[in-house]
């Protein structure tokens, strides 16, 4: 088994510094948030289902240079996950930005090359037919 290869780690941060046992971490297609120092819980989303984007930051948080990024997706058990305290909450936002487009664009690929085996439906080979389509009727 491969170890995983993340894009972005980071901590969730008391004023300003990295003092909890939050931990983040972005892979090419997940979100990982894991919380616990003994009793470990981690929870984690496909970016292929984040839905939105926000940044949250209070007074206290510009003062310490971080903010919180709520992500919000069609994941069943975690339809809301906030990245709290981050540093550089812009960047980061924009680089999860990013990588669920790109995790979007290679599903939609490969669903595509999937679809387009033997005994496929031709409505599915069309690009612009799978953007009408909800995430979870492709599966």
């Amino acid at each position: 088994m491969e170890p995983i290869e993340y894009v972005w780690k980071d901590r969730k941060r008391h004023l300003g510094m990295p003092l909890s046992f939050t931990r983040f971490r972005l892979s090419e297609d997940r979100l990982f948030c894991e919380k616990g120092l003994f009793n470990l819980r981690e929870d984690e989303v496909l970016l292929y289902r984040v839905r939105d984007l926000q940044l949250n930051i209070s007074i206290g948080q510009r003062i310490f240079g971080v903010g919180t990024i709520c992500v919000i997706s069609s994941d069943k058990s975690i339809p809301h996950l906030d990245l709290e305290n981050v540093k550089n909450p812009r960047e980061v936002k924009e680089l999860i930005h990013r990588s669920v487009e790109a995790a979007k664009e290679k599903r939609r690929m490969r669903t595509m090359e999937v679809m387009s085996g033997d005994g496929a439906d031709d409505s599915f080979h069309d690009a612009d037919d799978m953007d009408d389509l909800d995430d979870d009727e492709i599966e």
